[in-house]
């Protein structure tokens, strides 16, 4: 084991109860009397409070370390004492928000109560693990989850977004997967802001320069721009990883007599109090910086651990592992312990530090990155020693499960921890917040846009449609989002089949069969502002179509709710009701969540975000051979339309344009989705269809450019028909956000058959144009002609004018 050097930092000593803090002198809060605590970016000494009556509740020890005074009370009633600092440091840590999910486990727990046993079929790890594990048949299994990172990269964008991709390849990993992918959902401010630039280029900076690192492929996500993400981006971040079914492994600490072992780069003093008050509190401008409280990470230091863990695995060394992420060395020892055989006894004294000076409290809430921590059998030492000496990896032996119940934590052989890791780790506060609905929705959801005077002037003429359509696809949101994906690997291991922007990405698992998964993200947060409820199934349908438009069957869901304060009841409804449609949902297409993440506190100066429900759905190819692009590409093929359209133009792209949020978001029907979704992938498997889009933001106009664009092939076009069967001008037919809908181009030979096939099973499908790729345009015939050059130009032209 290596050596580290250290200070002697005297044993903490237990710090007095709330009563007692409020009417005597502070005597202690570990270190020597000239200790200081890094928490939120301010240095404290505790030793200098004159008086805890005459101090804030905000400058209180448990307050500062994100703790409430009920919380506090319940830490000591659990004790039947006063808490060390170092227990004061886990709980709060362990007890936060982002780690507990004190405020929406109650309603969380739909996703698992509303899974039917035919859900479950292919689910092989469900929630309460670090990722979600699927069967995708032929012995190999498919792990994947998306969390957020949203506060650490507004105040230090390139470490937070960096920092975010590390800890969601962690949690693939130790469940025992090589990490295969990733994926980026991202949300900023208005595009023109002056603060934009710096979120885009350090967020976008960072996610490639730590993900190209590893070695990961990109392959999707989604760039959204608006003015309520201003003050709060939400930086949100996706990993699959793959492996067989005997290689799945699950963090424990089982085994009385085996070995604790800290593994990966050393302790540093980056990351204490991201958790418990970074990632938990709202921003306020009048507090100091949150700097410190961000992670730095190491990319390369990150790739070799991958390869040491998988090794591991392999070998059969490990009985149980865990990622040190948010909370650290307080959730690793914590989680296991109480995942396990409930003991642990712990020397904090080993652990090996970059910073010699931090308190056993810092040490335990630091959140450096790259750390992993193993349960190992006294027989396999040797054969871990060498794993960690072949691959020059760090590693101290920290401990040993016990049978007491206990997790003990000793520094220089005191005793500064001595709890049940379950009240650490499993059974925090539960809190069932009020919520109610917004008195001033039914005024907002009255406001429709058709009839408004932000749709005063509606485009009608052609050079009004025409232009109508380029300023759309140069809108941010709709704009071409190669400026940021080109800045990614999308292609890096060879397994990637599809990818941005393309509506799924697609990555081979197996080489020999040609298995493999298609996954996107998507959320949209107008929608879900009208209507959480609606806004968040619209989530998922999107994304499942998404899915389904490349040819592969939807099995699971993975999810990141990002919300605001949950303090604020009109918040807490918006959570609640989005957690009740998404549970829903899923329980209707028969998709079950696997895991997920919660981040709430999203919101600047008391103003929240719009609820952004970011929904991920993984599906699987037999063959990812027989894939379908977004694109088509083959002369003279039929272009159909699938589904209905009718006049939603409430919350869509073009509203959004216009400055308009009002009325009801699109309606959802998700028997039409599945149905849609079973037309498209038996369509792809047969080889009827050689491309699909699907439609949700900007609707037709939107879908027609994207799959015109993405092989740059034109399409005569004639929507006569449809706007005589749909009852509606042909502005709204372009616009229009109906639900369950896509384009698909058909083979000659094969239209007959597409046909039959969709007036057998009842679904709506109109013949809107064919593919021409002698003219270079988009041609609305008997109205106007787009010349597809002019639309790249327009769609390309937008991110490199702001961030180039």
């Amino acid at each position: 084991m290596t050596e580290t050097n250290r200070t002697n930092v005297p044993v903490e000593t237990h710090l007095a109860t709330v009563e007692e803090l409020r009417n005597e002198h502070v005597q202690s809060f570990g270190g020597p009397a000239d200790a200081v605590e890094h928490v939120e970016g301010r240095k404290f000494n505790i030793d200098t409070v004159e008086h805890a009556a005459e101090t804030p509740d905000t400058e209180l020890p448990w307050a500062e370390l994100g703790l409430k005074e009920d919380e506090y009370k319940r830490v000591v009633e659990i004790l039947g004492r006063r808490p060390t600092a170092a227990e004061l440091a886990m709980y709060s840590v362990m007890w936060s928000e982002h780690c507990s999910y004190k405020s929406s486990k109650v309603h969380l727990r739909q996703f698992g109560d509303k899974v039917t046993e035919d859900m479950k079929e292919h689910l092989l790890v469900g929630i309460g693990e670090n990722a979600g594990v699927v069967d995708i048949g032929d012995g190999w299994a498919v792990t994947f989850k998306v969390e957020s990172h949203n506060h650490p990269s507004f105040v230090e964008p390139y470490q937070g977004a960096a920092t975010g991709v590390g800890g969601i390849v962690r949690d693939i990993i130790s469940m025992g997967a090589r990490p295969v992918a990733v994926m980026d959902p991202l949300r900023f401010g208005a595009i023109d802001h002056p603060d934009t630039a710096r979120l885009v280029h350090g967020v976008v900076a960072g996610i490639g320069g730590y993900g190209n690192s590893l070695g990961l492929p990109n392959i999707g996500g989604e760039v959204v721009f608006d003015s309520v993400y201003q003050g709060n981006p939400l930086v949100n971040a996706l990993a699959v990883g793959v492996m067989r079914h005997e290689d799945i492994r699950l963090a424990n600490a089982s085994g009385v007599g085996n070995k604790v072992v800290l593994f990966g780069a050393r302790t540093g003093g980056d990351g204490i109090g991201g958790a418990s008050v970074l990632a938990s509190e709202s921003f306020d401008d009048a507090k100091p910086s949150k700097r410190p409280a961000v992670q730095v990470g190491d990319p390369f230091a990150e790739k070799v651990l991958i390869e040491c863990c998988l090794e591991l695995f392999k070998a059969s060394v490990v009985e149980g592992i865990q990622d040190l992420g948010a909370a650290g060395i307080s959730c690793a020892t914590s989680e296991l312990a109480s995942n396990g055989d409930g003991g642990m006894h712990i020397e904090l004294t080993s652990v090996l530090l970059r910073d010699p000076t931090l308190t056993p409290g810092e040490i335990l809430m630091s959140e450096s990155q790259e750390r992993m921590m193993a349960v190992v059998t006294p027989e396999n030492v040797a054969r871990f020693e060498a794993i960690m000496a072949k691959w020059d990896v760090e590693y101290s032996w920290l401990g040993e499960v016990t049978d007491t119940g206990r997790l003990i934590i000793e520094w220089d052989g005191e005793k500064i921890v001595d709890v049940d890791p379950r009240t650490v780790a499993h059974e925090g506060p539960v809190y069932e917040r009020p919520y109610h609905r917004p008195e001033w929705l039914d005024q907002v959801q009255a406001d429709s846009f058709t009839g408004s005077a932000a749709d005063a002037g509606r485009p009608s003429s052609p050079e009004e449609l025409k232009a109508a359509v380029l300023e759309l696809m140069a809108s941010p949101n709709l704009c071409s989002k190669d400026w940021v994906t080109n800045q990614y690997d999308r292609y890096v291991q060879g397994n990637t089949a599809m990818a941005m922007p393309d509506d799924a990405g697609v990555v081979r698992v197996d080489e020999e069969t040609g298995l493999g998964v298609a996954i996107s993200t998507d959320a949209n947060g107008r929608y879900a502002y009208l209507d959480p409820y609606e806004g968040a199934r619209l989530a998922l349908a999107e994304s499942y179509r998404n899915v389904a438009t490349t040819g592969a069957v939807p099995m699971a869901v993975t999810d990141c709710l990002n919300f605001g304060s949950p303090e604020d009841p009109e918040v807490m409804w918006q959570f609640a009701e989005a957690v009740r449609g998404l549970s829903d949902a899923c329980m209707e297409l028969g998709v079950p969540v696997t895991g997920g993440n919660v981040s709430l506190y999203n919101q600047t100066g008391g103003v929240a975000i719009h609820p952004t429900p970011v929904v991920g759905v993984l599906g699987r190819f037999d063959d990812v051979a027989r894939r379908t692009p977004s694109g088509w590409r083959e002369d003279g093929q039929a272009i159909y339309l699938l589904g209905t359209t009718r006049d939603e133009l409430d919350g869509s792209e073009w509203a959004n344009l216009r400055g308009h949020l009002g009325g009801q978001p699109p309606a959802l029907d998700l028997a039409a989705e599945k149905l849609l979704g079973e037309l498209l992938v038996n369509a792809s498997r047969d080889g009827m269809i050689d491309a699909a889009h699907d439609l949700s933001e900007g609707g037709l106009a939107a879908a027609l450019a994207d799959m015109a664009l993405r092989f740059g092939v034109g399409a005569r076009i004639g929507l006569g028909e449809l706007c005589e069967r749909d009852g509606m001008d042909l502005f709204t037919a372009l616009f229009s956000e109906s639900q369950a809908r896509a384009v698909v181009s058909v083979a000659r030979s094969e239209e007959v058959r597409f046909k039959d096939m969709c007036t057998a099973r009842g679904f709506a499908h109109i013949r809107i144009g064919v593919v021409d790729t002698e003219i270079g345009a988009l041609d609305f015939q008997s109205q106007f002609s787009l010349p597809l050059d002019e639309l790249k130009e327009a769609h390309e032209a937008t991110l490199p004018k702001h961030f180039a």
